[in-house]
């Protein structure tokens, strides 16, 4: 097992010295970074930084959003599941080890008093809510990248400017509605297991208007800016879906409310797999830079396999 050195975060007494420029590498670091409001940021995070992480050389940092799988209000409660996630068990973390980049996993919560916050999948909800700790988790999240950074630079780990980005289930409709907000920054992304129901790059479907989270008919009034449809179509996705995936977030009010329930149920499909389809021929249609693909006796979870393709994916993005 690997060893882990843990630390409580304090910038201005952390420093990495590097005895050889070329050849100097870290051992595994997991560190907590706590919540900074002064720096746009109102919850903690955890940057994993692997054994082997090349110093004074260009790389990149993947950022995969967390998902406990269900609502507490103990902030603990979804520290742990975020730190297991950076260090310990996830495509997330299996990729930052073969590929020997940093990891970051932001501390987001998911309030049981207020259930139908959905935050850990970036819903409407979320995104209209006004307390400090959920508001805009986009824009959080943006700062904590850029605060990593900082803090990587300080570790001799220079990053690119743009991040890659990795998702599962709830964190994949995360990552899939943070690309279409923000595709500058988003070097690649790999996501799976989302319900078989992608953000939609368009305004309507059948002529229904298509507000957030399903399509970008409200895009300018919610987020002051116009869906960047060019930007968005230059994102290298790998979107995959387990074919014996029945996990339907659709059909609940956490996810989804009646009216975007009615809208996606009699447009896109009833139940995953033809939904997942449907998705695929629009992003098609729309000429979305995206790979499809099915595994054959797979559910609502990853496998090896998965893990190994989202790595190719992952290591051809980052050599071109």
């Amino acid at each position: 097992m690997r060893q882990l050195f843990v630390f409580i975060f304090v910038l201005s007494f952390f420093v990495v010295a590097a005895q050889n420029r070329e050849t100097a590498t870290l051992k595994d670091s997991l560190i907590i970074v706590n919540k900074n409001p002064t720096n746009g940021f109102y919850n903690d995070y955890v940057l994993f930084v692997p054994k082997g992480t090349p110093l004074h050389k260009k790389t990149f940092l993947l950022v995969e959003p967390n998902n406990t799988g269900f609502v507490s209000d103990s902030i603990a409660v979804h520290k742990k599941h975020a730190i297991d996630l950076a260090s310990v068990s996830s495509v997330g973390n299996n990729v930052a080890n073969w590929l020997k980049i940093p990891l970051l996993v932001p501390i987001f919560p998911r309030p049981a008093l207020d259930s139908l916050i959905y935050t850990h999948a970036l819903d409407r909800d979320a995104m209209l809510a006004k307390t400090p700790e959920i508001k805009r988790l986009d824009l959080q999240l943006l700062q904590m990248i850029n605060d990593a950074k900082s803090i990587l630079s300080r570790m001799n780990v220079v990053v690119d400017s743009k991040i890659l980005m990795n998702g599962f289930s709830a964190s994949a409709s995360f990552t899939n509605r943070f690309s279409l907000l923000h595709p500058n920054q988003v070097k690649a992304l790999a996501i799976g297991g989302f319900n078989g129901e992608l953000m939609l790059p368009q305004n309507k479907i059948n002529g229904i208007l298509l507000d957030y989270p399903i399509g970008t008919n409200d895009f300018r009034q919610l987020f002051g800016k116009k869906f960047d449809l060019k930007s968005y179509r230059c994102v290298p996705q790998f979107v995959y879906m387990g074919q014996l995936d029945d996990n339907d977030a659709v059909q609940y009010d956490d996810a989804y409310s009646a009216e975007e329930r009615k809208i996606i149920n009699d447009n896109l499909g009833r139940s995953v797999q033809p939904r997942y389809f449907e998705c695929q021929k629009i992003y098609n249609k729309q000429h979305i830079n995206a790979i499809f693909k099915n595994y054959e006796g797979v559910g609502h979870w990853t496998t090896k396999s998965v893990s190994l393709d989202v790595i190719q994916f992952f290591e051809a993005q980052t050599q071109q």
